[in-house]
């Protein structure tokens, strides 16, 4: 099973950026997408944005499209998210997933591995 680390993560004021990485500890011949979801406290996790492995094709959720972008470096073995504009609502842990099966739906069940988790707070 992949092993994926987060990080970049931290405190950061209303309207500010961070960045975000996840790698990956082996290599991804057999991986579809990764993805970074968030789950802020009392919350279900929830999907942020996604990648496409082979392609770099983007996936976005409505509430982080034109704020967020993921990108992927396939020789490294990496995936990053650059958040931008970030609100007081974007606090939260984020976790990278990563996704076998072919597949272009982002539940949390299509995602066979995860990160430990980051936190990110966005502060007023």
């Amino acid at each position: 099973q992949a092993q994926l680390v987060e990080s970049g993560g931290g405190l950061v004021q209303a309207g500010g950026s961070l960045r975000l990485s996840c790698a990956a500890s082996e290599r991804t011949r057999d991986v579809f997408a990764l993805a970074w979801f968030r789950q802020a406290p009392g919350k279900e996790r929830e999907f942020v944005a996604a990648i496409t492995w082979s392609g770099g094709t983007p996936f976005y959720a409505d509430s982080v499209k034109g704020r967020f972008t993921i990108t992927r470096d396939n020789t490294n073995m990496t995936m990053t998210l650059q958040m931008n504009s970030l609100r007081p609502e974007d606090t939260a842990i984020y976790y990278c997933g990563l996704r076998r099966s072919r597949g272009y739906t982002f539940g949390l069940r299509d995602f066979t591995s995860w990160g430990q988790g980051t936190q990110v707070t966005g502060s007023s």
